[in-house]
């Protein structure tokens, strides 16, 4: 009986041992994973939001896209402190396939504004040439200048994910506030 006690003890032990190894080692390594989980979320929410704004989605309100506008202004600060480009607001200035520009929009369907199809004044930054805009809309805008205001029209893919848009007609109306040099 004795034998078995201490087998059954031991087993226990290294157990225990075993336990607390992978506890230290989640000590380790909880804390840089933390860190990446809280970028990552960031990152995804900006990029919802970003994504919403600028594909015509349903328009987000709360906390959750201040915070990631908050965090994107910061690694937008961050960057121009690092030498990154700076906008050039200079009328007349044509902007072409690669550039990045500021942008304000609104887009109608049928003549009537729809939710998440505007910029509402806040400007957007988007790259030429990246297609993440509807089919037609970045190529609307190469060849135009700086301070000029024109439209664009487009058709949402069938797919596209809002059944309010999908497979419709809109007509965007954009202005280019500036191009990043």
């Amino acid at each position: 009986m004795k034998k078995e006690n201490r087998k059954l003890a031991q087993e226990r032990r290294a157990k225990e041992r075993a336990k607390m190894e992978r506890a230290q080692k989640i000590k380790k390594v909880l804390p840089p994973v933390i860190v990446i989980a809280v970028i990552a979320a960031a990152v995804i929410a900006t990029a919802v939001s970003s994504f919403r704004n600028k594909s015509g989605g349903e328009s987000v309100s709360g906390s959750s896209v201040s915070t990631s506008s908050s965090i994107s202004s910061s690694i937008l600060s961050s960057a121009s402190s690092s030498g990154a480009k700076t906008l050039d607001r200079t009328a007349g200035v044509e902007v072409k396939s690669g550039d990045t520009v500021n942008i304000d929009y609104t887009g109608t369907i049928d003549g009537e504004a729809f939710d998440g199809g505007s910029t509402d004044g806040q400007g957007t930054d988007l790259v030429l040439g990246s297609g993440t805009y509807i089919d037609g809309f970045e190529d609307g805008i190469i060849g135009h200048k700086v301070g000029e205001t024109f439209d664009i029209s487009v058709t949402f893919p069938e797919n596209y994910g809002v059944d309010s848009l999908n497979g419709k007609d809109a007509v965007f109306s954009v202005t280019i506030n500036g191009v990043y040099r």
